[in-house]
This record gives structure tokens, C-alpha cells and sequence, in this order.
């Protein structure tokens, strides 16, 4: 990771944020770190800015896409949002000279001169996130910049599988809906821009073992699923996964697995 930056202290008030059933664990997520840090650079790289007034980290989790904001533009302020307290603790602890507020995406606006809201793997957990995002391409100033990551992976193996593990144990489908065509974004947000630019990426990430692949969406998608199950519960469904990843997911010649994941990208110009 890059060495943490000074950030400008913010006078953007706090948020009430909309808590989910149980938090988010910064720990589980920075077990792949560098993994998931890729995809916001990426995005970053395409970013028509050169010198922000403010810039907001849109569920800026625990605090790493933060950081490649602070590293890109060091005189900006920067300030990330998210709706997990954890999440924000550990981002307070990584950067602590930059202002970190707890909010609801859904319902969240901007300071007014905000140049750039960058909102990496947030926006397919926020509900009516199309509607959301029109919302706040329209709040930015002339030449202002939407830049969203999302993951578009539900039709994966390793998502399907959830609600396969899911049904044999007769526990409520907890998946995420699949996100919306490109053609559907560019449609809704064409209007509202001067630019536009929507792509996918299809990441292959090498995790370590098929437990490493059960602990990565442990962080991420598995979280709707365990969360309303009991210790014991938990055990069977995990173990249940696992076994059902062992079989979707061969082992490559060196042992590890070859994880892909593909991502949707898109990059507003107000």
C-alpha cells in the first residue's frame, strides 16, 4: 500500500447512516487487499482531473481506494463516507488527517464545489443505485466527475452457488439482483453529461486455496447469507460452500484458483 497523505480536515457535517443487520468487518475485507485495491486503480486511471477542489470517496470502506485519492490529488480534500462503522474506524486509522463520516448513500448529497465522487464496489449494495447515481451526477458543477466501480458477477459460478447452498438448507435466497445492461446506464445518464464512458474489465484473480475463495466473498457477497444464521448454521452453510467451490473452481498446476471476476465500470463527465 501507498504511504498515507495529509488530507484537508472537512466541514462536511455527519450523516445518519442506515445501519445493515451486522456490520461490515474491515479485517475480512483487507485479507485481499491488493486484490480489491486494483479495480479503483483502474478506475482512478481514467479520471479526467487535474486539480479537485473535493473529492469524495463514495463507501470508502476501510479506507484503501481513499488512500489512491490522496495519493492522485494530494492538495485536494478528500473525504470518504460509508455506512459501516467499522469500516470507517479502520479508514480513521489508516488516514488519520483525512475527514471520515458515517452516511446512507441512498439519500446522501454533496457539498456543493465537489469535483469528483468516486464510489468504488458500493453503489450494487445501495437499492435503486440507478436512480441514486443520476441523482448525484446531477448535483456536480460543470466538468464535475462521476467515477462508480461495480462488481457484475452474479452470474459467476461462485454467486450462484450462495443461493444453491442456500435452498439445500431451505434459508432464504439473500442475492443481490444482477445489475442493470450498460445500455440501460448510458440511457439514464447520457442526459445528464457531457461525457460518458461505460466498460467492463474480467478480472482473474489468483487466490491461494478453494478456502481462500470462500474467505474473500466471506468479505463481500456471502455476508446476506450468514448473517441471519446461527454459529452452528454458519458452519454447516460454509462448509457446504466450500465444497460446492472445490467442484465449480479446478485447481490450477500450481494448486492455486483462478478466480474471475468481472467488474463494470462506469465514468461521467458532468
Amino acid at each position: 500500500m501507498v504511504q498515507p497523505s495529509p488530507c484537508l480536515t472537512s466541514d462536511v457535517p455527519a450523516v445518519s447512516a442506515h445501519q445493515p443487520t451486522e456490520d461490515w468487518s474491515a479485517k475480512q475485507y483487507l485479507k485481499f487487499a491488493d486484490e480489491r485495491t486494483r479495480p479503483p486503480r483502474d478506475l482512478l486511471a481514467q479520471v479526467p482531473l487535474d486539480s479537485p477542489r473535493r473529492v469524495v470517496d463514495l463507501g470508502c470502506g476501510p479506507g484503501n481506494s481513499t488512500e489512491l485519492l490522496v495519493e492522485r490529488f494530494p492538495h485536494a480534500e478528500v473525504i470518504g463516507i460509508d455506512s459501516s462503522p467499522d469500516m470507517v474506524r479502520q479508514a480513521r486509522e489508516q488516514l488519520p488527517r483525512c475527514a471520515f463520516i458515517e452516511g446512507d448513500l441512498s439519500t446522501w448529497m454533496p457539498a456543493q464545489e465537489t469535483n469528483l465522487l468516486f464510489g468504488n464496489a458500493v453503489f450494487h449494495w445501495v437499492p435503486d443505485h440507478p436512480k441514486v447515481l443520476a441523482r448525484l451526477l446531477k448535483s456536480l458543477p460543470p466538468a464535475g466527475v462521476l467515477a462508480v466501480q461495480m462488481p457484475d458477477n452474479t452470474n459467476e459460478p461462485a454467486l450462484i452457488l450462495m443461493e444453491k447452498v442456500a435452498a439445500s438448507i431451505a434459508q432464504a435466497n439473500a442475492a443481490r439482483n444482477d445489475l442493470p445492461r450498460p445500455e440501460g446506464y448510458y440511457d439514464l445518464l447520457r442526459p445528464l453529461c457531457s461525457k460518458i464512458d461505460i466498460w467492463h474489465t474480467h478480472y482473474n484473480h489468483i487466490i491461494a486455496d478453494h478456502a481462500g475463495v470462500v474467505e474473500w466473498f466471506k468479505g463481500s457477497g456471502l455476508r446476506p447469507f450468514l448473517a441471519p444464521l446461527d454459529a452452528s448454521m454458519r458452519e454447516t452453510f460454509i462448509a457446504k460452500y466450500t465444497d460446492e467451490i472445490r467442484l465449480a473452481y479446478p485447481a490450477r498446476s500450481d494448486g492455486k484458483i483462478m478466480l474471475k471476476f468481472p467488474r463494470l465500470f462506469i465514468l461521467a463527465v458532468r
